[in-house]
């Protein structure tokens, strides 16, 4: 473990260095109120408890005569489920500032992942069972049936093309089929999910029988698809292009860091009405010939100034490697600031910040944005080898300067197990390795960002050191 330790260096940090304005200059984001995530939360099981006294005061609980009723009944209310939770999935991802807030990018990501998973199998639960209790439980009249809900039930074909844009998202949304296709060509199709949602809502108005039981029903219905539509508009259209208007950025500056990384700087009049802080993340469109339509999410490698907002990204796809042919003066739109891996989360005035490959960017926003004092902040530094650590001579000078503690940990990943620590450090344990790096872990605010296999495994060696679960702060890109 102590040959992979490097003590930190002398040399000067390079790129971006706090100003006159810099750290101070900034208002730091107020810790986020607990009770938003609890209220949000029950804002979600309190819809899904209407829909369900909808169903019951539909008769669902009486419709049970006959195995064909009955199933029929348990199907409208998996669909009343399913649209309830599609609904609450797309207002989820909505970036609406008090769920953003409330939860973070990594809650949000694995709360998306469950809500979607669960909306889907609801929905073939609603399509399986109406289908067969329609048909009186008699599998001969299956197909009929099939053919006669298709065509004779108003808005079921466009229900039929809204499931299967669902389908595709789905199917795409698993990580094995995630990792065959390009990020453009996955976020391309998650957008359809959108789509199916529009394309299921005639079906659910013309012929749902809780959509149209009562005038509450329908009030009911009606103001939640409003309140999602409206989400959609107000916060991932119009919010980010009138910021960008606002704020008319334009790329300054573009460094290539070695082979496969690039560093962008933003400038701006207006930058500081953003209120970003280091750490979190933007998506940035850049209004190039190919870059338009294709929005991509980095994290701020340097604290934001007054006037310029700086990001590292890897080059791994096309979208990456055109960052490396922008010209300075293009247009950029962006949405955000984004993410909970900032100072306002904080519950202690120690920190922890451990970062892998380009996971260190946001780490070190952080460690120059950060209000703290010598000794305060501990940095780690996981990386395949020294030669790849992009960030490394910029980390070590301002870890000097801000007289913190700064650690790299070289070395290839251990195919043996799930660990945060390289395979020539297979003989720690990674909760003591994390002792001996941070012996008062417990009392320390702990940010991760890496790959999302490793950053599990910090966040669960963190655990078993002793930090507590609402200290541990890690951001999340994959859904």
């Amino acid at each position: 473990m102590t040959s992979n330790v490097l003590p930190p260096r002398a040399a000067p940090p390079v790129g971006a260095t706090p100003t006159p304005d810099g750290w101070a200059a900034y208002r730091r984001p107020r810790p986020t109120p607990r009770w938003w995530r609890d209220a949000t939360a029950a804002a979600m099981w309190g819809i899904l408890l209407f829909v369900t006294a909808l169903w019951v005061a539909g008769g669902g609980l009486t419709d049970t005569g006959t195995l064909g009723t009955t199933l029929t009944s348990i199907g409208r209310l998996a669909g009343l489920w399913a649209s309830a939770l599609l609904l609450v999935q797309v207002i989820m991802m909505a970036r609406v500032p008090v769920i953003e807030r409330a939860w973070g990018q990594d809650a949000l990501t694995r709360l998306h992942r469950w809500v979607g998973f669960g909306s889907f199998t609801l929905l073939l639960v609603h399509i399986v069972f109406v289908t067969i209790g329609y048909a009186d439980a008699d599998v001969g009249r299956i197909w009929h049936t099939v053919v006669d809900l298709t065509l004779d039930y108003p808005g079921m074909l466009l229900a039929i093309a809204g499931t299967a844009a669902i389908v595709m998202v789905v199917v795409t949304s698993y990580r094995a089929s995630r990792r065959r296709l390009r990020y453009e060509s996955w976020h391309l199709i998650h957008l359809y999910g959108y789509l199916g949602a529009g394309l299921v809502l005639p079906h659910q108005l013309w012929t749902g029988q809780e959509f149209l039981q009562s005038t509450s029903a329908t009030v009911f219905w009606w103001s939640l698809w409003i309140l999602c539509a409206a989400s959609v508009l107000a916060y991932r259209i119009a919010l980010p292009l009138w910021r960008s208007w606002r704020n008319q950025l334009r790329v300054a500056e573009v460094r290539r860091d070695g082979p496969h990384t690039v560093t962008v700087t933003v400038a701006g009049p207006r930058v500081r009405s953003l209120r970003a802080q280091g750490g979190q993340f933007f998506w940035w469109r850049f209004l190039t010939t190919s870059g338009g339509t294709r929005a991509h999410p980095f994290s701020l490698s340097a604290a934001p100034t007054p006037h310029t907002l700086r990001f590292t990204a890897d080059i791994v796809g096309d979208g990456t490697r055109d960052l490396t042919t922008l010209t300075p003066g293009t247009r950029v739109l962006v949405e955000g600031p984004y993410g909970r891996l900032h100072g306002g989360v904080r519950r202690h005035s120690k920190v922890l910040l451990l970062g892998s490959g380009i996971g260190m960017a946001p780490m070190r926003a952080l460690l120059e944005d950060l209000d703290a004092g010598p000794g305060d902040i501990t940095v780690v530094y996981r990386t395949h080898s020294v030669r790849d650590a992009v960030l490394d001579r910029e980390l070590s000078g301002l870890a000097q300067r801000r007289r913190a503690r700064y650690v790299m940990v070289d070395g290839r990943r251990n195919p043996d197990r799930s660990s945060w620590l390289p395979a020539n450090a297979a003989q720690w344990d990674d909760a003591a390795a994390l002792l001996h790096l941070c012996p008062d872990i417990a009392d320390h605010d702990i940010y991760i960002c890496g790959p999302p296999e490793w950053m599990t495994a910090v966040r669960a060696a963190a655990k078993r050191a002793g930090a507590q679960p609402d200290s541990i702060h890690c951001e999340y890109f994959e859904i």
